[in-house]
């Protein structure tokens, strides 16, 4: 096992040289990758590649440790990443185990881990999204995604959700984890009883259509699993039902799209009302 440290001259940093697979700290890392387990013990997620560590940045938040595999040492924006994240432990892998925790064949090389974000107090939401037992990461990162790029402010998973923060999701979530106030393993129900404005439900049929229910003032936009949709339990708790229309013989859109469709309906009617 191989564990020095020694100092870069280009970043002026100390650098913990990690060589060996069996280094507990590797290990941490790659526990982060592989185990939602691991990421609640450790109250911590890995984020890899300079969007995501930038997005995490520009929003405020401080990783507690970089790592840089051996061969990203020259890169100027892994360097300029680095000049901001002065103050956190830094590791350094060779490239092959810089691969072990990365999600992509070719990694540029930098990643980060961070203490996981709890509900933060702020101003009620005016637009948020609940996500019950999704549990495609792809589709929850997704719409993670469209809700940010919407102007969602909050997000609330239930626990048969994909592990929002697990690498799939926020690869595919692409930096919107820190833009949504978001609270995996919510009991939505609660948050739909609590919620201050209304709380509209998506489901494939017999629903109003979306593009004839307002869709204006606060509102909570509910989604439900891949295979069966809103439970019974949760569209109790809901204002409205709504779908939308497809041509005869469509059965669904993936839960992506549809929340998709749905939150862009929300901006439409926004602006056309001046919002």
């Amino acid at each position: 096992m191989r564990n020095d440290y020694i100092r870069s001259a280009a970043a002026i940093r100390v650098v913990k040289l990690i060589s060996s697979r069996d280094n507990p700290g590797f290990r941490k890392l790659l526990a982060l990758r592989e185990s939602a387990a691991a990421r609640r013990e450790q109250g911590r997620a890995l984020l890899e590649g300079t969007h995501l560590v930038a997005a995490c940045l520009e929003a405020g938040g401080v990783p507690e440790t970089v790592v840089v595999s051996e061969s990203a040492q020259g890169n100027a924006e892994v360097a300029a990443l680095l000049r901001e994240l002065d103050a956190a432990e830094t590791l350094l892998l060779p490239d092959r185990l810089f691969e072990r925790i990365a999600q992509v064949s070719a990694p540029v090389g930098i990643a980060a881990v961070i203490a996981i974000p709890g509900p933060a107090p702020g101003p009620a939401p005016q637009l948020g999204v609940l996500l019950e037992d999704i549990q495609d990461p792809g589709n929850v990162g997704t719409i993670l995604r469209s809700a940010a790029a919407a102007g969602a402010q909050a997000a609330w998973l239930s626990r048969g959700c994909a592990d929002p923060w697990s690498p799939r999701v926020l690869r595919a979530a692409m930096g919107a984890h820190f833009r949504l106030a978001l609270q995996a393993g919510a009991d939505l129900a609660a948050v739909a009883r609590a919620f201050h404005g209304r709380v509209v439900a998506t489901v494939p049929r017999d629903g109003r259509s979306l593009y004839e229910c307002r869709l204006t003032g606060p509102l909570a936009l509910v989604l439900g699993s891949e295979g069966s949709g809103v439970s019974a339990s949760l569209l109790a708790e809901t204002d409205e039902m709504i779908s939308i229309p497809m041509a005869p013989g469509a059965e669904s859109l993936n839960a992506a799209a549809a929340a998709a469709v749905c939150l862009f309906e929300v901006v439409r009617q926004k602006l056309a009302a001046g919002g």
